[in-house]
């Protein structure tokens, strides 16, 4: 398999995963704003959506969006327990989360990433992210280590890659403890600092 990635995109998540999985699998980096790939291939050819992550498997299929690609890798290697066994209340649970990231937290965040964003835009943005991460507080306010409770899952690597970004966008993680606790215990994985290692996000 070859993951498409740019440098500390959505793309990290399911990079994370793919170690924690124990896949073999190659990456090629992606420059999305020039269209092409590092070996100079035009990116449209591997995803017409013209964005990562993108998951290309050993027959030549290639997968898209980050929470459809980071299930796959889990059901791929059921024994690493990074999803919850498909048709389980649990496994839908793993969907509610992973569907939250995407759609509320992720898209949220987009608007402070991009320098054409006026400033009342990035004062809207700043207000829903810090909602949409209020509520990640409060789901941890029970004690759980990870979105789903003692267990590290899928939906911890897509939630960690996208509250990475806090810091190139100038939030600060402190008034939200409970995260910020979980942000060190993610960071602090192997399969975390190898992938980030990789990207070239950390030495």
């Amino acid at each position: 398999m070859k993951l498409y990635y740019s440098p500390g995109a959505c793309s990290l998540s399911p990079h994370i995963a793919l170690r924690e999985a124990g896949l073999p699998f190659t990456i090629e980096k992606v420059d999305t704003r020039a269209g092409t790939t590092e070996t100079g291939k035009a990116f449209a050819s591997v995803n017409p959506k013209g964005y990562v992550p993108a998951l290309q498997l050993d027959d030549g299929a290639v997968l898209t969006e980050g929470a459809a690609i980071v299930q796959f890798i889990a059901d791929l290697a059921p024994d690493a327990g990074l999803a919850p066994k498909a048709g389980t209340f649990a496994r839908t649970r793993l969907q509610e989360e992973l569907n939250f990231v995407a759609t509320e937290l992720h898209k949220a965040f987009v608007p402070l990433l991009r320098s054409t964003t006026s400033e009342d835009g990035k004062r809207d943005a700043r207000a829903v992210v810090t909602r949409r991460l209020d509520h990640v507080e409060m789901t941890l306010s029970d004690g759980r280590d990870h979105l789903l409770g003692k267990d590290f899952s899928v939906a911890d690597s897509y939630l960690f890659t996208v509250v990475n970004w806090a810091g190139h966008v100038g939030l600060a993680l402190e008034p939200w403890p409970r995260l910020q606790a979980f942000m060190s215990r993610v960071a602090a994985r192997d399969s975390v600092q190898q992938a980030m290692r990789a990207e070239g996000l950390v030495q």
